[in-house]
């Protein structure tokens, strides 16, 4: 018998676009793009946490930025991001850029994804249009990367026009973090071209089936390690994320990089 993932439902199979698929297993239901990589998960039981380490990584931006208004995800994977976003920051318009109608609908229908309003922009779109339109330049508190195919080789946009892009939409403070994921030689092209591009770049020790997740910084802010073990024990008590290994994380990558 095939691995539940391979079955196709048509609601999520549009033509043109990989098929998007789940499987479930001890309580986790994970998304699949036709293949048996894992694009996202969630835990059925606590619908709007983040389940996957990496992905609770991926909001170390909020060491930083307490008060987000404007926050871009590009790539929606099982929506873990743009939920959690959506919810726990009441004040911020979040918008996603998807190119796959079927993550989108398989979003909305398995993983709780709400509907657009006011606030939730969910398009279909590629992010590379999104980045390099000029009317979203210079308007973003904080951008999410997560940018994989079936395939998951190695992020589907990596150029240094796409992070110019990137850096480009982000306001003076603004923050981009980024799952780079694949190849060792994907890992230092996608490194080396953000340091091109953002005037800090640190990443932390990989997680969770080589996942590595970089913070990028229009502007270097100046690091108060005593500040951020403060500001994780917020994060910890309001958002539940495990923000005191962020911190420590930064802590070794300073002392390695030094």
């Amino acid at each position: 018998m095939p691995p539940s993932y391979a079955r196709i439902d048509p609601r999520f199979a549009q033509p043109g676009h990989p098929p998007a698929t789940i499987d479930e297993f001890d309580g986790v239901r994970f998304l699949h793009l036709g293949t048996s990589w894992v694009q996202g998960a969630m835990r059925l039981s606590k619908p709007d946490a983040i389940e996957l380490e990496y992905v609770q990584m991926m909001m170390m931006w909020t060491l930083f930025i307490q008060d987000p208004r404007r926050i871009v995800q590009l790539g929606l994977g099982s929506a873990a991001l743009t939920k959690f976003c959506y919810r726990r920051f009441p004040q911020a318009r979040v918008t996603t850029a998807e190119l796959n109608p079927n993550v989108i609908a398989i979003c909305r229908a398995l993983f709780g994804l709400p509907e657009n309003d006011g606030r939730l922009d969910v398009r279909e779109m590629n992010a590379l249009d999104f980045v390099l339109d000029a009317g979203n330049h210079g308007q973003v508190d904080v951008l999410q990367v997560d940018l994989y195919d079936h395939d998951a080789r190695g992020p589907v946009l990596d150029s240094h026009e796409f992070y110019q892009g990137c850096h480009d939409c982000l306001k003076e403070d603004g923050i981009m973090t980024a799952n780079v994921f694949g190849d060792v030689s994907s890992y230092d092209k996608n490194l080396l071209t953000m340091q091109q591009v953002f005037d800090a770049v640190v990443w932390l020790p990989e997680v969770h089936d080589a996942n590595i997740v970089v913070l990028a910084f229009k502007n270097a802010p100046q690091l108060d390690f005593s500040l951020l073990y403060e500001r994780a024990g917020e994060i910890r008590r309001h958002l539940n994320l495990p923000a005191k290994k962020w911190v420590d994380g930064l802590k070794e990558w300073m002392r390695d990089h030094a």
